[in-house]
């Protein structure tokens, strides 16, 4: 053992802990000395804090004053390949190094002793008596296949006091255990079920198994329309991950994908992954977090924060949905999920699977570049055939002021009824309605703690400013004339969507989909089930329904106005715009029976719009980066967003004012900077909002010129500055 990796009881170590401080911290290694990479605990002040043994400690402070390390944790050490990602992650996102830690050790509890827990899990028999209660119980036991839960854990979850629980465990209806808190997942054989494959699938997962054997990195684009069966695909990649006898991790960009898809899994490798989002528990966040660490868990299926969990033998990182924008972290520790999972699999060797049916404009050119390796499934599988696309010009649609259900898409889902099939409506806004006015003053109801309008959600029967979550009752006469009965709706939300579709087809089942009307992630997936298992003729919902589900009887998707996405200056608005109507179009046929989508459009004419319509992928993607190579931005130039925020508009300008005027750094390696200028939203939750951009060319070291552009500036007050390298958003 090299003597570097091992330090003796009272010899120097430096330790990196979560407190925001600019350095780590000397300490004396405890009795019976510590590895590099522990977790150990430390005190700091009359705290204790928790802290990874990072190297050799400096040893510039008096000796004797050295504090010791309180105790090394009983979790496997971070390994050599983490601490090097983290580091490189923070130099790329110009994150500090404490916010690093705190990203890689999100679970509760990790310097808690290991111990025993009371925990319950379904028994046998029936309740002497059923109640609604007892039911709920059974029924939360039941749909978590066998998993265990703590008291408090079941009783929130089945929404019943703990009594009701206890009362089942005297029945023997719930077993009551002593266990270990953290216990391994059960295996997973890839030989358990495979499917067979098309032609088409086979050889893609054939150059996927490949890829996996050689135990090297690479990144290979797996491009599919959608209904190919991609996910089959790439899960036999993960089967020769697991025969290699390594870990594979598989991000989702929407929680509410993860029931359907762990059900596939289970199906294929014959137990339950580990599955990492924040609809879980706290107890197996800390299970899945030590196991993971230890080997206890083979395949994690999880949200973009699943990336930093502490494997100790990744072989396998997949990203499905790649171009959707939920991988990009706004706020805290600003990174995109897609490029780090490059980054991590590049440092430990590890391949990567970029699944997409419309993939980023990223990491087409990267897939045409030579940089990626390209696979590309062209047909739907089994019977199902891809939809017929149509627009409808509503520039030529009879249609009252009122409704946005074209007469012609009317006529279409009028047929999906009397077929017995199902139709989706889709809109991208959420709520009732995203302007309220007021018809005597012209007053726009806005947030009081941010530059934005509030949204009617008349479900909740309460306005909802989208950007900070203040809500409040909708009032009945004006705030600014304080005129009663004249506030008015301005524009369709899905609500409204769903209104204006129960006076169409009032015999007909309804289904509204779109986040904020399920209270929990459970919730969310039961309904989609349903929907699924055809508890609905129309389903009326946001962009929720666009990723990845299949619904077998849905044979027509209605895009209500498709336009929507190309208003604005977001440089990706095109592409983002033909991804979402490409992905939403897809939900239609994917079974037997043919599917047709309708975009409603009043710009029939725009190229984005036409390339939709005739499936010219190839040509879009060309004309996309033409453009963008032209103008020198993403991805054939370099982009950073410098977002400054303050209670005090006039502070947060002059620092903008200041940075723009010392740009001396980033003038040196030929980089432009623009701005000070509000942000699109230029106060959220009561802090006003500052933008600058930097535009460099593709090689330019930008992250260095950053910092000591930024350096030059210490903040003063309540002022905060943050560095959004690649930025994906410009509100």
């Amino acid at each position: 053992m090299d003597e570097q990796d091992f330090f003796g009881e009272g010899e120097l170590v430096a330790v990196l802990t979560t407190q925001p401080l600019d350095r780590k911290l000397d300490y004396k290694a405890p009795e019976g000395g510590c590895f590099r990479g522990a977790f150990v605990e430390v005190p700091l002040g009359p705290r204790k804090v928790l802290g990874v043994v990072w190297g050799k400690g400096r040893g510039d402070f008096d000796y004797s004053k050295v504090r010791s390390v309180n105790r090394v944790l009983d979790v496997a050490p971070m390994r050599d390949e983490m601490r090097g990602f983290l580091e490189r992650v923070s130099e790329y996102t110009l994150t500090p190094m404490h916010a690093m830690l705190r990203l890689a050790t999100r679970a509760p509890g990790l310097s808690d002793p290991p111990s025993m827990r009371k925990i319950y899990r379904l028994g046998e028999g029936e309740p002497s008596r059923q109640t609604d209660a007892r039911k709920r119980v059974v029924e939360t036991l039941t749909e978590y296949g066998g998993l265990a839960f703590t008291l408090k854990e079941l009783s929130d979850m089945a929404g019943v006091t703990s009594s009701v629980v206890k009362g089942l465990v005297k029945q023997g209806v719930v077993r009551e255990e002593d266990t270990p808190r953290d216990v391994p997942f059960f295996r997973l054989d890839p030989e358990h079920a495979g499917k067979d494959l098309t032609a088409d699938q086979a050889a893609g997962a054939d150059a996927l198994r490949a890829g996996v054997r050689s135990g090297k990195y690479g990144t290979t684009l797996l491009r599919g329309v959608t209904g190919s069966g991609k996910t089959e695909v790439y899960l036999e990649a993960v089967a020769e991950c697991l025969r290699m006898g390594r870990q594979a991790l598989v991000l989702l960009p929407e929680i509410a994908l993860t029931a359907e898809f762990l059900t596939r899994v289970e199906a294929r490798f014959g137990s339950k992954p580990a599955e990492w989002h924040s609809g879980v528990t706290m107890t197996e966040r800390r299970r899945i977090w030590k196991m993971v660490g230890q080997g206890g868990a083979q395949v994690v299926i999880g949200a973009r924060s699943a990336l930093f969990l502490p494997y100790q033998n990744l072989g396998l990182i997949v990203v499905d949905e790649e171009h959707d924008t939920s991988y990009k972290q706004d706020d805290g520790v600003l990174y995109n999920a897609r490029d780090m999972a490059v980054l991590r699999a590049s440092i430990c060797g590890a391949r990567v699977v970029l699944a997409s049916a419309t993939p980023s404009l990223e990491s087409w050119a990267n897939a045409e570049a030579g940089k990626y390796e390209k696979l590309e499934l062209t047909s739907r599988f089994g019977e199902a055939v891809l939809p017929e696309m149509k627009a409808i010009d509503m520039r030529v649609e009879d249609l009252p002021g009122s409704c946005w259900i074209s007469p012609s898409l009317q006529r279409a889902v009028n047929t999906r009824l009397d077929k017995g099939e199902q139709s989706l409506l889709f809109i991208n806004r959420r709520g009732y309605a995203p302007v309220t006015i007021c018809r005597a003053c012209g007053h726009q109801i806005g947030c009081d703690h941010c530059d934005a309008r509030m949204v009617e959600h008349r479900f909740l029967k309460r306005l909802v400013c989208h950007q900070c979550g203040e809500t409040k009752p909708m009032p009945e006469e004006c705030p600014s004339c304080h005129v009663e009965g004249k506030l008015a709706p301005v524009g369709p939300g899905v609500e409204r969507l769903a209104e204006e579709a129960q006076t169409h087809w009032p015999e007909a089942r309804l289904a509204v989909l779109s986040s904020d009307l399920f209270g929990s992630a459970r919730a969310l997936k039961e309904g989609i089930n349903t929907i699924a298992e055809g508890g609905a003729d129309i389903i009326i919902g946001t962009q929720l329904v666009a990723k990845g589900h299949n619904f077998p009887l849905l044979t027509l998707v209605g895009v209500i106005d498709a336009d929507l996405g190309l208003q604005g200056s977001d440089l990706r608005a095109a592409e983002r715009t033909f991804q979402l109507m490409r992905q939403v179009a897809g939900r239609a046929g994917r079974s037997e029976k043919k599917g047709q989508a309708l975009l409603q459009t009043f710009q029939p004419e725009h190229p984005v719009i036409r390339a939709i319509l005739s499936g010219d992928e190839l040509g879009f993607w060309k004309t996309e980066a033409d453009e963008r190579r032209h103008a020198g931005v993403p991805p054939f130039g370099r982009m950073a967003g410098i977002i400054l925020s303050s209670p005090d508009v006039q502070q947060v300008f002059d620092l903008g004012n200041a940075l723009a005027r010392s740009d001396g750094p980033l003038r040196a390696i030929g980089a432009q900077v623009f701005g000070p200028a509000p942000a699109p939203i230029a106060r959220v939750r009561g802090r006003h909002r500052v933008r600058l951009l930097v535009k460099a060319e593709k090689s330019a070291p930008i992250q260095a010129a950053l910092a000591q552009w930024v350096g030059q500036f210490k903040l003063k007050g309540d002022i905060r500055l943050s560095v959004d390298i690649d930025p994906q958003s410009f509100y």
